[in-house]
């Protein structure tokens, strides 16, 4: 089994998310690098109000969405969007093979990595910039 390192700078968020989902069905381990630097393509006002309301929008202490604020995160629960049945079956054993960071840790820093296409964007705002 291979790691698959994807280095995730200046790439969109959904094209990122559904690359690393089809490789980790495929048996492979993923990790994902840089997730401060992926971006989210859209308008910026409306992406920030989207990410803003999904935080509020909870019910008590004990119960409700849980929206974390962290980068990597963010990522992970894009990529987790794309599994299938990530609660149970075969989408919850795949998500379990994805690893993300902020950053590039010390044992990644001289391997290859692969990077999506980036596509056309007009638009966007940085992961790490959506909850400052």
């Amino acid at each position: 089994m291979e790691k698959v390192i994807i280095d995730g700078k200046d790439v969109a968020l959904g094209r990122l998310a559904s690359f690393a989902a089809k490789e980790a069905i495929k048996g492979e381990e993923i990790v994902v690098l840089n997730c401060q630097d992926v971006v989210v393509t859209g308008n910026r006002k409306n992406i920030e109000a989207n990410f803003l309301e999904k935080r509020t929008k909870v019910g008590s202490g004990q119960k409700g969405p849980k929206h974390s604020r962290l980068n990597e995160r963010i990522v992970k629960r894009a990529i987790r969007g794309m599994l299938p049945n990530h609660r149970k079956g075969r989408g919850k054993k795949v998500f379990g093979k994805v690893i993300c960071y902020e950053g590039i840790p010390k044992e990644f820093e001289n391997s290859e990595t692969m990077k999506p296409e980036k596509g056309n964007r007009n638009k966007f705002i940085r992961v790490k910039e959506i909850y400052r």
